[in-house]
């Protein structure tokens, strides 16, 4: 079938979470496909945000405990709310910290190495600021990470195999840390059946969700996954340095925070001001400072779109407008030197389509000449992410055509093929 922009306007009519659009502020005559990297605006993540500063207005330090939206408890509140994304019960997640803050805790609190088992495994393409945070940890126990973490390698410089995964799961590992969906292709690692390979072992295993929460359904307490860890920035749409969010699984409450602070604490014990912490018997055991009360407010109102929207809906829609995104690639850009880097299947990709091409970098700054936001990655990966709850099929439709454009008039030949400060 020939993809035409009436085969576009067709989705875009039939598309059941059109009325979502309406509710994220989209800058006139731009194509916005960065959702991966950072969320858009929505309305309601105003509101929150607005109605956390009148209660700051209004209440002054009576803003804990009195107000719209307290903030004494507003972590848990938002754990609560996330809870269904990563498939969870709601005291098994916490929002709070960021992803490399979270990290730390979390093998600060999991990570310990006996007999033979010392190292920690994970992949060697996943984000770089997890494995400085591995290595550092590493250090601290008083271990080399050029012996102790071990990274499976990639046999094409895409994808991570998970039998090669599994392969490395030895009576050397004590912990495993991967990503769910890997940054730069976007392939969705079958943590079900890693957690399983991992629980046979008797090894602990954490994921970073970074790039699949808002965009895929998880069962983390199903599947028995020890604890994750993630950013809400991206296609939560909390917003720029949003706080980031962590779960434990309930089977691990009572065991003591690796690095312990306050707001761990039991609620009702924290202002008692002991000299010895009563950590929460939860996912908030783990907790370490005071929440940035107006970093978390936005997520309020991010998270009502999704309850009202489904996870399921919006990984129907992922699928199809990404798919739709593939064909058209395939379809007008064949003669480009274009070569699309993310696992095909359904069941293998995340939330993003990774177009290579060797002059990557100044196609980008064409795109964005052009009204397009896209996101480069080094050496030569051109992410693409329509986010079902804001773009539409048009859009794509729009993007590939000036894409062509750049490609046919050459436009991309007057940037230098290097990437910007933030790429």
């Amino acid at each position: 079938m020939l993809l035409t922009l009436e085969y576009a306007q067709l989705q875009d009519k039939e598309d059941s979470l059109k009325r979502f659009r309406e509710e994220f502020y989209i800058k006139p005559n731009s194509i916005y496909m960065d959702g991966n990297s950072l969320g858009l605006l929505s309305k309601r993540a105003e509101r929150t945000l607005l109605e956390s500063l009148n209660d700051w207005k209004e209440h002054g330090i009576d803003g804990w405990t009195n107000g719209k939206h307290p903030w004494f408890f507003l972590s848990e509140k938002l754990g609560e709310m996330i809870a269904p994304l990563v498939g969870a019960a709601a005291n098994e997640v916490i929002v709070t910290g960021s992803t490399t803050v979270n990290l730390h805790q979390l093998v600060a609190t999991f990570y310990k190495p006996e007999g033979t088992r010392t190292k920690i495994l994970a992949d060697e393409l996943t984000f770089p600021s997890d494995i400085y945070a591995l290595q550092s940890q590493l250090r601290i126990h008083g271990f080399d990470p050029d012996t102790h973490l071990i990274r499976v390698k990639s046999r094409d410089g895409r994808f991570i195999e998970e039998e090669d995964i599994i392969e490395a799961m030895t009576d050397e590992i004590a912990l495993i840390i991967l990503p769910t969906v890997l940054y730069r292709s976007g392939q969705i690692l079958d943590m079900k059946r890693l957690t399983a390979e991992a629980n046979r072992r008797g090894i602990l295993i954490g994921f970073d969700g970074c790039h699949s929460i808002g965009a895929i359904p998880h069962s983390f307490s199903e599947w028995g996954v020890d604890f994750a860890y993630w950013c809400n920035y991206k296609h939560l749409n909390g917003g720029p340095g949003s706080v980031g969010g962590l779960y434990v699984n309930s089977k691990h409450f009572g065991t003591a925070p690796g690095l312990a602070g306050w707001f761990g604490s039991k609620k009702e014990k924290q202002f008692d001001m002991e000299h010895y912490l009563t950590p929460a018997d939860s996912a908030g055991a783990y907790q370490i400072g005071t929440p940035h009360v107006l970093s978390l407010s936005p997520l309020l109102g991010a998270l009502e779109i999704f309850a009202e929207a489904g996870i399921e809906n919006i990984r129907a829609k992922s699928l199809n407008i990404n798919q739709y995104l593939m064909d058209l690639i395939n379809q007008d850009l064949h003669d480009f030197g274009f070569t699309i880097g993310n696992p095909i299947d359904d069941i293998r990709r995340g939330g993003h389509v990774s177009l290579e091409h060797k002059e990557a970098a100044r196609i980008c700054k064409a795109l964005k000449e052009n009204g397009v936001i896209p996101d480069f990655r080094a050496p030569n990966i051109i992410r693409l992410a329509p986010v079902a709850l804001y773009t539409s099929y048009t859009e794509v439709w729009e993007v590939v055509q000036i894409l062509k454009k750049i490609m046919t008039e050459k436009q991309y030949e007057k940037f230098k093929n290097e990437r910007e400060v933030v790429a």
